[in-house]
């Protein structure tokens, strides 16, 4: 595995940035070990990666002493893909990434697109990864693509995502219909915080429960969530309320100020 981790290059600088992790040591895995360690070694069979970004998850899954047998990245950067495409596929074959064409006025502001399909068969993937994604999606789209998870997750499959969550009973003007909050009016999608049981109810509709819950670091951080289909042995478990300090992540606050210069 170190002779691997000489042979695939880290991102350039740019790219690491735009995703938020900027220390190369996010992007290692020496030990070779599971790169999420309260998922056991058989989920990792087929690995669906929904917002891949420059490949972090990529290559560290790449150095775990048990590789995916099939992995598929994707990601609206069309740059991120195609520097995927030439500097992790060629070490790792079993390793796929293709461009995900859809709207953000950053990265992809030509695409016609708000939403696509997965470009995936039907209950394909042992487990379905979303880091920082839900966090960056509208309502209607986090509807559309938790539907897509449903639609390509296997019977015994985990889904591993990210959330902004909050209670939405401390907002009493807020609608039935409406179920998320932003905090920036020209790039919608900087950050989203969906209620929570707004968002336990839409999981359900899509055939998935809770089973794992790592609260933020920090209150109002992103919420660790492993779901998984109701036959799951695990009970479903409810989201308690964040009992973390107040304050800011270093890494989500530089993210934060480097996409809003963008569109300064």
């Amino acid at each position: 595995m170190s002779n691997l981790a000489s042979q695939i290059p880290l991102p350039p600088p740019e790219y690491r940035h735009n995703v938020g992790a900027i220390d190369p040591k996010r992007y290692e895995n020496p030990s070779g070990d599971l790169i999420y360690p309260t998922i056991a070694p058989h989920y990792y069979r087929k690995f669906f990666d929904f917002g891949c970004g420059c490949g972090r998850v990529a290559r560290q899954l790449a150095l775990q002493k048990v590789q995916p047998e099939a992995y598929l990245g994707i990601d609206l950067h069309a740059g991120m893909i195609q520097w995927c495409q030439e500097n992790i596929t060629p070490h790792v074959p079993q390793f796929s990434f293709l461009h995900h064409d859809v709207f953000y006025i950053g990265w992809n502001k030509e695409s016609p697109n708000k939403v696509l399909p997965f470009p995936v068969d039907t209950q394909d993937f042992t487990l379905v990864n979303a880091i920082s994604v839900f966090t960056h999606l509208e309502q209607d789209s986090a509807v559309f693509y938790l539907a897509e998870v449903n639609r390509i997750l296997a019977e015994d499959g985990i889904f591993h995502a990210t959330w902004f969550l909050f209670d939405k009973t401390d907002f009493p003007m807020m609608q039935d219909f409406q179920n998320a909050l932003y905090i920036n009016i020209p790039d919608p999608v900087n950050a989203v915080i969906f209620d929570k049981a707004w968002m336990v109810n839409e999981a359900q509709k899509n055939n998935l429960k809770i089973i794992a819950i790592e609260p933020p670091i920090v209150r109002g951080g992103q919420w660790v969530l492993t779901m998984a289909r109701p036959s799951h042995p695990s009970p479903a478990k409810m989201i308690p309320s964040a009992n973390t300090t107040s304050g800011k992540s270093a890494s989500w606050v530089k993210r934060l100020r480097l996409k809003l210069r963008g569109h300064q």
